[in-house]
């Protein structure tokens, strides 16, 4: 399997390559070029494996550089750290399943993508005698799953930015509470939205990207949508022991549409017959869900809310599924993503609308229906929702049908212990990991929102 940009100005690569590319040289986003799609016969092959030998298969079909023998390793020794035996348990509650994604060291999904990718990283890097800086920015989770992945390894140093006191206060320790020398927190005077765009500048300034090996661990890293398919497979299978083989849906609570659109592949992979269509689920920030019901996709301004790592407007993966609604026009996507640039929005015509919602539906909650909903979900059932959870549950009833339901439980309630508590109206009771985290010194540094201070405080202290 080669890889191309969205934007065509990119010779195809190995897939090896675009683990260290983040962003492709022409400010476009890395695609396989074709998805696979699996027969009845490999279908049958996939449905009753562990989860790691499932992520092995699956990664198989996109990895051409890694052998097998290579490559199992990494996935077992990513996959070891998990405290559920499952790594991704499906659980049954009152009529729709639950797919648990909080099992990994910083208790959220992005885990399941970050341990692998650590992993991938060290091999490369031992294989290969070089040296990176991973470069990111995070609304919430993605930092603490970054670090966690590849704190203490060798030949890597990590600047994560994230929106000063605008991400939860255990989201914040579990990245600043972190001593490893090879860790650097920036805590940026903005939003994440702006903590995004400097990430962005910075990948375009390719002199500077090359001199000081930058590497990308948000969303825009394919191998990080790659592990993100599997779970989608997985949920489907585990779901189908107890539905049988009919079609199912997921509701994704999303906002930088990068967990969707790996749930977007896993539908071309397993067909329409298997996942009718994905739920899209965002906050009040409800940029992909205008776009989605009425193809309007412009910038508002960012509202800070309770489900914090959705409070976004410039989703950094939507260029990869435009490039797919565009039918695979590079030439098309690149345009569209420069006028988007200059004038902050796009429209689309009502044959386009009418094909992205033969892939989505798509709704927004606000801050009470979020409150409400884990509110009247624990008094009905005992089971407790993290907000973010809470969006993709709100909006995935709402949609409901006859087709059996899969929300996708993005983190674990104690990560926003405040919220959950106003919810319930009662205390909850942390895990001793979280607890813990109160009581460890912090270590970050409060910059501006200014793209040059970012560039000086990396060229200090970077690996080269």
């Amino acid at each position: 399997m080669k890889y191309i940009s969205t934007r065509g100005g990119m010779s195809p690569i190995e897939f090896s390559e675009t683990v260290f590319e983040g962003l492709a040289p022409d400010g476009g986003l890395i695609l396989p070029e074709k998805i696979p799609q699996l027969s009845e016969e490999e279908v049958k092959k996939l449905k009753d494996l562990s989860y790691p030998d499932l992520a092995l298969e699956i990664f198989k079909y996109f990895v051409g550089d890694i052998s097998e023998e290579e490559l199992k390793p990494i996935v077992l020794k990513a996959y070891s750290r998990f405290r559920h035996p499952e790594v991704a348990p499906v659980k049954k509650v009152d009529g729709l399943y639950i797919l648990e994604l909080f099992y990994g060291p910083t208790f959220a999904f992005k885990d399941i993508a970050l341990q692998f990718l650590g992993e991938l990283f060290e091999y490369l890097l031992i294989k290969s005698g070089k040296k990176i800086n991973i470069l990111g920015a995070t609304s919430g989770d993605t930092g603490s799953a970054a670090i966690y992945g590849v704190r203490g390894k060798k030949n890597i140093s990590i600047f994560i930015l994230h929106p000063h006191k605008r991400v939860s206060e255990v989201q914040a320790l579990m990245m600043t509470t972190v001593p490893d020398k090879n860790v650097f927190n920036l805590a940026i005077e903005g939003t994440f939205d702006d903590c995004q765009a400097i990430v962005k500048n910075i990948f375009m300034d390719l002199e500077f990207k090359k001199k000081f090996s930058l590497t990308a661990v948000n969303s825009i890293n394919w191998a990080r949508v790659l592990a993100q398919i599997v779970y989608y497979i997985w949920a489907y299978f585990r779901v189908s022991e107890t539905e049988g083989e009919r079609p199912v849906r997921f509701s994704v609570p999303t906002g930088n549409f990068g967990d969707i659109f790996a749930g977007y592949i896993a539908r071309r992979m397993l067909g329409k017959e298997r996942i009718e269509r994905l739920i899209l689920a965002t906050n009040e920030n409800d940029i992909l869900a205008r776009f989605v019901n009425r193809g309007d996709y412009s910038l508002g301004t960012v509202k800070p809310t309770i489900s914090p790592s959705m409070d976004i407007q410039v989703a950094s993966n939507f260029e990869r599924y435009l490039y797919y609604l565009y039918e695979e026009n590079p030439g098309r996507t690149k345009k569209a993503m420069e006028k988007f640039k200059k004038e902050g929005k796009l429209t689309f015509s009502k044959n386009e609308i009418e094909k992205v919602q033969k892939d989505f539906l798509a709704g927004s909650a606000t801050e009470e229906d979020t409150l409400t909903t884990i509110k009247d979900f624990y008094r009905e059932t005992g089971y407790l929702l993290d907000p973010h959870t809470a969006v993709g549950v709100k909006v995935g009833l709402e949609k409901k049908s006859s087709y059996p339901l899969i929300c996708l439980a993005t983190a674990h309630y104690s990560k926003f212990p405040n919220t959950v508590e106003q919810a319930i109206e009662k205390k909850i009771d942390l895990p001793e990991e979280i607890k813990r985290l109160y009581e460890l010194p912090q270590r970050f540094e409060v910059l501006p929102a200014d793209t040059t201070r970012v560039k000086e405080f990396v060229k200090v202290h970077a690996s080269v």
